[in-house]
């Protein structure tokens, strides 16, 4: 099946390759009205998906639910993808040799692309537009959870390229449960990239066993260090809404390290804030004395990915302890420092090796719909060939064109 599915991608993804940006924005378009009209036809069926995975944690319940504002985002995304420049045919300029031969790279799409992601339907939208804008097929394997979501996210998609002359079969799903799919994704030869979304054990699978091209994405634990020089209030606002604003998606804070300067004055308010929301604090031997409640923290705890109310807590030394916590425990995600100390805060930026580094903000804006791509394919955590959020150029890839007179190599 999947061969097939391949085989059918590649031909309709050479017809929207060539096409103009019009005609694949119109494609978006149309999506986008239809998403309007069949609003409570998706709706309807991500409650048969809630209703069938009533024994998800509260978190991933959170991530597949699909309700009219959610779907009013995912609109607004599609709007943006639209707006931004079409990426194909750009190019970094000529130069010409010495022979006469002219040369230009330009951006080319990259084929047919693998998408595999767990319980957020939402995926199957705002990166299916990105896909499509781009000149590219997808093939999408959502998690079972959300499997009526995805198809009727899918007819959709399929309904909007066929109104707007092209083959329906740039986007297509893999709607069978059965986890061979996963593996045969992984394994099948000719797709050009494979990008897997969602937790850690589905991300190593992927990196470890897959045969094809594969960007590593989504691993997100995340740090907020709060130096000596931080505005109090501002760093428990940062800390707060970095964990509670939505604790299941991987740009959330896992770990707070505070400098011990300010511990006395600044985990009190912490945990005061923190309490409203029920989160439970992992807390280190030095921290543990400013807080009325806490867990012990574990060497397991510093390096966990939570996605739930829990944070892990460790009072340190200074800012080089900081950055030694962070480069051991860290995931190359988002981090964050908090400090009106402008040297620390430059060091900070400058020495964290990570996709996105903050500074006296929040590691939640690490989203492509906040960096107003209108979405994201994922946050890559890798360095070749996309970092950080991926929007159309990272769905993209080089072509050398040369125009000669004639000329031969002597």
């Amino acid at each position: 099946m999947l061969r097939s599915m391949l085989e059918n991608g590649r031909r309709a993804q050479r017809a929207v390759a060539g096409s103009d940006a019009s005609q694949r924005n119109k494609i978006l378009e149309n999506m986008s009205q239809l998403l309007k009209e069949r609003q409570s036809l998706l709706i309807a069926a991500n409650q048969i998906d809630l209703n069938n995975s009533e024994d998800l944690t509260p978190s991933l319940r959170k991530r597949l639910g699909l309700d009219a504002p959610q779907i009013a985002r995912l609109m607004d995304g599609i709007h943006m993808v639209v707006r931004q420049s079409d990426p194909l045919g750009r190019g970094g300029g000529q130069k010409r040799l010495a022979n006469g031969l002219t040369l230009e790279a330009v951006h080319v799409p990259l084929g047919v692309v693998g998408l595999i992601f767990e319980s957020r339907p939402g995926v199957a939208i705002e990166a299916t537009a990105l896909i499509v804008k781009s000149g590219n097929a997808v093939i999408l394997r959502g998690g079972h959870e959300a499997a009526e979501s995805i198809r009727v996210i899918v007819e959709c998609w399929q309904d909007a390229i066929g109104a707007s002359g092209f083959d329906r079969n740039l986007v297509q799903a893999v709607l069978d449960p059965d986890r061979q799919y996963v593996t045969d994704m992984m394994h099948l030869e000719g797709l050009d990239l494979l990008i897997p979304r969602g937790g850690p054990t589905l991300i190593q699978q992927v990196v470890q066993e897959a045969r094809v091209p594969v960007i590593e994405t989504g691993v997100g634990n995340c740090h907020v260090y709060v130096d000596d020089g931080a505005d109090i209030p501002m760093a428990v606002r940062i800390v707060s809404n970095a964990k509670v604003s939505n604790p299941g998606v991987c740009n959330a804070a896992e770990t707070v390290l505070v400098h011990r300067n300010i511990a006395h004055e600044f985990l009190p308010a912490l945990e005061q804030e923190l309490s409203r929301h029920d989160v439970v604090l992992h807390a280190d031997d030095r921290s543990r004395p400013y807080l009325s409640v806490s867990v012990d923290a574990t060497q397991e705890d510093f390096a966990k990915e939570y996605l739930s109310l829990d944070l892990a807590v460790k009072v340190v030394d200074n800012l080089d302890q900081a950055l030694g916590h962070i480069a051991r425990f860290g995931t190359k995600h988002s981090e964050a420092i908090v400090t009106n100390n402008y040297p620390h805060g430059e060091l900070f930026l400058n020495a964290v090796d990570a996709a996105v580094v903050y500074w006296n903000a929040s590691t939640r804006f690490s989203d492509g719909y906040e960096f107003e791509m209108g979405g994201e394919i994922g946050i890559s955590t890798q360095k070749l060939h996309a970092r950080g959020p991926m929007g159309l150029e990272a769905l993209t890839t080089w072509k050398w064109i040369a125009r000669g007179q004639g000329q031969i190599r002597t």
